[in-house]
């Protein structure tokens, strides 16, 4: 079997199927014959007993009743006390969310079930768009048994009025459809941009659809807060196939009814699948189970798939209807049903073997025709890649920060001012608005009222812009205190919050330093960090590693007081705000929000629905 089978190559494409053929007919000697108790065929969500896949190289090449295919073999597996399903697969996942690089994202996920995921690459996009492709392929290239297959971002930049480290358009989006690994657009953000021909984002995002369109890709959507029947019906009228941010079941079942392939997180999965189950959905063929963003951490103590899997089952789906949720389902709706969904010739040999399906305990994972795990030890190939400048150098900011740049002015002669306030998560049409007390010419922090000061840092174009205002219900109460951290989605600018200017530069400092991750600072001191040197987003090291240093911030922040009070969102605590990578979002229900200042929104206080700018004080 062709050695360079692993990127879909149309020539090497040829060459394997010629091959299966032969190994199918029993002319010619296949590499495994595994034999197992049960197969599922994902495709007619039933069960095979006593049955045989036959694997030449990475492939399955027949599969079937046990002693019914004729041919020879290079040898045989009997796994006749287990049930075989197929690989597990990501119909959306941030892989940079895990904060790992490929190789070891593939070292973490396929113990656990997954062989397979389509990555919603705007994260990374958003840094180094140029790279997109070469950067989620090296590992395949170099040897890791997971199937990624990247969706470009279509958030590059997420809107029309912040910058990033690039931007993407049809022409780009038309170049990245050519490599058939790539499966469609990054899930499209930018709701009012797609809908309202006044956006500055108008033109870019259409071209991307259009190019998608043309090259036969699918268009991936992001739903969050459009729950009106008009909305629902014009974002399925736009083209945008999916949506992963319905929180309820009867938001569920509306986007369902409108031809949307319903993509469930797992925060929402209870009510919305036993909403779904009560409304009487038979067909779920239009379901996947979806991890979007998880760490490292994270997947270490619950799972990948396959904690998706329990929770739908223990959320009342049947197991056949659960595995076709991550199988077959997300396989076809994302066009990739020749390589990977089911166990069927043709497909990569990915195959999990369960010791209870009910339970989704899993004995070994077998990919590209090796087994590559025994229960959630990794046992398959870790390349080593030495990943260049281009990722590891990120954080570009040509000048040193110090306190000043954090400080905000007041104007001439005034005591007090009214200050534009935000907070985590604020979905209002509108800013809070609160008076602030002047001190030295500087407006101040109202720590009696939760307010603290909060600044996003330009760390793509050299500038190091600074946006900084007051923000509500975060950040440290303590004094001397700083946090901060280059994961900011979506355009991952540098962000810092803090009770302290000095405090605030100094993280930048040391986050600069580092390249990327997080830090935490008190009176001077460095308390701890989190390294992600690659993209500013990931560690090319194992997942404990990540885990631990994540571990060992949060020990350290215990020692803090942290300002806190409710907010829109239902998943905002109290305590550690970890959660603040993701409050700098700009994608709807986001209005205003605070973004690195640009011509666009020269205060960096924009209303990303309006493109209107507004001072921070006044």
């Amino acid at each position: 079997m062709h050695e360079a089978d692993h990127g879909l190559d149309p020539g090497v494409e040829r060459q394997v199927r010629q091959a299966l053929v032969q190994v199918a007919l029993g002319r010619a000697a296949a590499d495994c014959v595994l034999r197992v108790g049960r197969l599922f065929d994902a495709v007619t969500a039933t069960w095979l007993d006593d049955a045989e896949i036959v694997l030449s190289g990475r492939r399955i090449a027949w599969t079937g009743p046990a002693g019914v295919w004729q041919g020879t073999a290079a040898r045989r597996a009997d796994r006749r006390g287990l049930s075989a399903v197929p690989g597990f697969g990501e119909v959306h996942k941030h892989i940079e969310s895990s904060h790992l690089t490929p190789e070891h994202e593939a070292a973490l996920v396929l113990p656990r079930g997954n062989t397979w995921t389509c990555e919603a690459s705007h994260e990374f996009s958003n840094v180094a768009p140029g790279r997109t492709l070469e950067f989620w392929l090296a590992a395949r290239r170099a040897g890791s048994p997971l199937k990624i297959f990247p969706l470009p971002g279509s958030a590059v930049p997420p809107t029309g009025f912040e910058v990033s480290g690039g931007r993407l358009d049809g022409a780009a989006q038309a170049a990245f459809l050519a490599h058939p690994m790539v499966a469609g657009l990054d899930e499209v953000m930018d709701w009012p941009a797609v809908s309202d021909p006044e956006s500055p984002a108008h033109d870019r995002l259409w071209g991307m659809i259009e190019a998608t369109f043309a090259g036969r890709g699918v268009v991936e959507g992001h739903g969050a807060g459009i729950r009106d029947l008009d909305r629902i019906n014009a974002f399925a009228a736009a083209g945008l196939a999916s949506d992963h941010e319905a929180w309820t079941a009867e938001e569920a079942w509306d986007k369902l009814r409108r031809g949307l392939f319903l993509q469930i997180r797992v925060h929402s999965m209870p009510e919305i699948v036993g909403g779904l189950l009560e409304r009487g959905l038979t067909d779920w063929s239009q379901v996947a189970l979806t991890t979007d963003d998880r760490s490292a951490g994270e997947t270490l103590e619950i799972g990948a798939t396959d904690h998706n899997l329990r929770l739908a089952i223990d959320s009342g789906l049947a197991p056949e209807t659960a595995l076709q949720c991550v199988t077959i389902n997300p396989a076809r709706h994302m066009r990739l049903t020749p390589w990977v969904g089911s166990l069927a010739p043709g497909r990569y040999g990915d195959v999990v073997l369960l010791s209870d399906v009910g339970r989704v305990e899993i004995a070994e994972v077998w990919a590209d025709g090796a087994q590559v795990s025994e229960g959630t030890d990794y046992t398959g190939p870790l390349p080593r890649i030495d990943w260049p400048v281009w990722a590891t150098r990120t954080v570009r900011l040509e000048r040193d920060l110090t306190a000043e740049d954090f400080a905000i002015p007041a104007p001439a002669g005034r005591e007090t001012v009214q200050a534009a306030v935000l907070r985590p998560f604020h979905w209002a049409d509108a800013f809070l608005t609160e008076e602030l007390a002047v001190s030295g010419g500087r407006v101040q922090r109202a720590p009696d009222r939760a307010i603290t000061k909060f600044a996003v840092v330009d760390r793509h174009t050299g500038g190091g812009a600074v946006g900084r205002m007051f923000w509500r219900g975060c950040g440290p109460a303590t004094p001397g205190v700083a946090v901060g951290c280059t994961v900011g989605h979506d355009s991952h600018n540098l962000w810092v919050v803090g009770s302290c200017d000095a405090a605030m530069a100094a993280v930048v400092a040391q986050i600069r330093a580092q390249q990327g991750g997080w830090a935490l600072v008190r009176d001077g001191a460095v308390l701890a960090t989190v390294t992600y040197e690659v993209a500013g987003l990931m560690t090319a090291r194992p997942a404990t590693a990540e885990a631990e240093e994540m571990a060992a911030l949060r020990a350290a922040a215990e020692d803090i007081d942290w300002h806190y009070e409710p907010t829109y969102s239902p998943r905002w605590f109290p305590g550690f705000p970890e959660r603040l990578q993701f409050a700098t979002l700009t994608c709807a229900p986001w209005r205003w929000v605070l973004v690195a200042p640009n011509p666009a929104a020269p205060t960096g206080l924009v209303n990303v629905t309006t493109g209107e700018s507004h001072p921070v004080v006044w």
